[in-house]
C-alpha cells in the first residue's frame, strides 16, 4: 500500500491536507456551486451531475484506489482554525522509474483566493514529494492569461518551459497552456551513474 493503514495528512501553519472523505461532499458540492463563475473559465466543462452526491461518491473511489496504487495524490484543503474547506490540491500522474515526475493541479473556493492558502498548499505538496515521494520534477500548465496561477506557480518554484498547444479543453474549447516545473535541486544533471 502507498501510504499504509493510516490516511495521508500534512499540516501546515493554517491548513490540514488530507485526502476526500465521502463526508465532504455537502462542503464540497456548496464551495464549487459558489465558486462556480470563478472556477469555470479555467477549468474543463462541468458533467451535467458534478454537484451530486454520487459523482462526488465516485471521486471519494477514486481517490481511495489512486493513493492505494501510488498514482495520485488528492487533497482537500481545509483550514485548521474552523474546519471549512477551502479548495484542493492534486498530483496527478505519478510516474515512477525513469521519470519520478507528477502533474499538479489545484482549485480554490472563490471565497478564499488570494489569501495566500493555496501557495502554502502547493509549497507543503512540494516539499511532500521531493521528499517522502521522492520525485525529480513536478510539472504544471495553466491558461496563459491566468496571472495568479502562474505567480502562484513562480512563487514556489516553477519554471516557465514553454507553451503547449490546443493542451487541454477548458469551458468547452481547445485551449494552449503554458508548462512549468518544478526540478528537485540536488538531482539536476545527476544520473545513476554519476
Amino acid at each position: 500500500m502507498f501510504w499504509g493503514r493510516r490516511e495521508l495528512r500534512l499540516e501546515t501553519e493554517r491548513l490540514i491536507l488530507r485526502p476526500p472523505r465521502h463526508g465532504d461532499w455537502r462542503a464540497w458540492a456548496a464551495l464549487r456551486e459558489e465558486s462556480a463563475a470563478f472556477l469555470q473559465p479555467w477549468e474543463p466543462t462541468w458533467a451535467p451531475d458534478h454537484l451530486t452526491r454520487r459523482a462526488f461518491t465516485a471521486r471519494v473511489y477514486w481517490s481511495q484506489r489512486s493513493v492505494a496504487n501510488g498514482t495520485a495524490l488528492p487533497l482537500f484543503l481545509i483550514r485548521r482554525s474552523d474546519d471549512a474547506l477551502l479548495g484542493a490540491i492534486t498530483l496527478d500522474n505519478i510516474r515512477r522509474g525513469p521519470a519520478q515526475s507528477a502533474t499538479t493541479g489545484y482549485w480554490i473556493g472563490a471565497p478564499h483566493a488570494r489569501q495566500g492558502y493555496m501557495r502554502e498548499a502547493l509549497l507543503a505538496v512540494v516539499r511532500h514529494a521531493f521528499g517522502p515521494l521522492d520525485l525529480s520534477r513536478l510539472e504544471a500548465g495553466c491558461l496563459p492569461e491566468n496571472t495568479p496561477s502562474r505567480r502562484l506557480l513562480e512563487s514556489c518554484g516553477y519554471k516557465y518551459e514553454g507553451v503547449a498547444q490546443a493542451y487541454l479543453q477548458i469551458n468547452g474549447r481547445w485551449r494552449n497552456h503554458v508548462l512549468y516545473a518544478n526540478l528537485r535541486h540536488d538531482r539536476r544533471g545527476r544520473t545513476e551513474a554519476g
